[in-house]
């Protein structure tokens, strides 16, 4: 099992921990990182963009003018998709964007996210991160002492104070032991977990 130092809010070593390899030692499967990738941005996805094709959109049913004899081009309706105000070809509809990924694979993605954190030193255990005050300050004040600039920070439970201290942090984010996903793992740099939410997530994710 890997060792890793427990630190306190100022970045003072206070202990260590031991980590569970089925969780952060595990051999890092890119395949499922980059499918749970995916698939989070797919289901970001509203999919709510509607167009008109020509057989919807409104006018056009009288023939703009005969067929022969003008000198112009054959039109059968002003509404085709070479007029202004016309239909549009091929136009996109409201879709179904989401993409469906088997349970295994999902925590193997975010087993192999969390294993390369451990293997380059970005996983940030802390003893306890509790903040007397609703205060950006703060926030900001023990991200620097953790070296944390660009963070996504994880608590055991619903710690109002520490969510609100960062949500206007640039860089910084939070979140729940049971609301982590690999894309925000992999797109903070740092991994700053409570200690209580590292056996949380040992005893939930092994």
């Amino acid at each position: 099992m890997a060792t890793v130092p427990v630190k306190n809010i100022k970045g003072e070593t206070v202990g260590s921990i031991e980590l569970n390899d089925a969780i952060f030692g595990i051999e890092v499967s890119e395949h499922a990182v980059h499918m749970a990738v995916v698939q989070f941005l797919a289901n970001q996805r509203q999919g709510t963009k509607s167009t008109k094709t020509r057989a919807e959109v409104r006018g056009g049913g009288r023939k703009p003018w005969r067929q022969k004899g003008t000198g112009r081009a054959r039109q059968g309706s002003i509404r085709s998709p070479q007029w202004r105000g016309g239909g549009v070809i091929f136009a996109p509809k409201p879709r179904d964007f989401s993409i469906k990924l088997n349970k295994k694979q999902k925590r193997l993605a975010l087993k192999s996210a969390l294993t390369d954190k451990v293997n380059r030193d970005k996983l940030v255990v802390l003893d306890t991160f509790e903040l007397p005050e609703i205060k950006t300050k703060a926030m900001v004040g023990a991200c620097e002492a953790l070296n944390a600039q660009s963070a996504l920070i994880v608590t055991a439970g619903s710690n109002t104070n520490v969510m609100l201290s960062a949500r206007n942090v640039p860089g910084i984010k939070t979140a729940g032991v049971n609301t982590i996903n690999v894309y925000d793992i992999l797109k903070y740099d740092s991994f700053v977990v409570t200690k209580e939410a590292v056996e949380q997530m040992q005893e939930v994710y092994a």
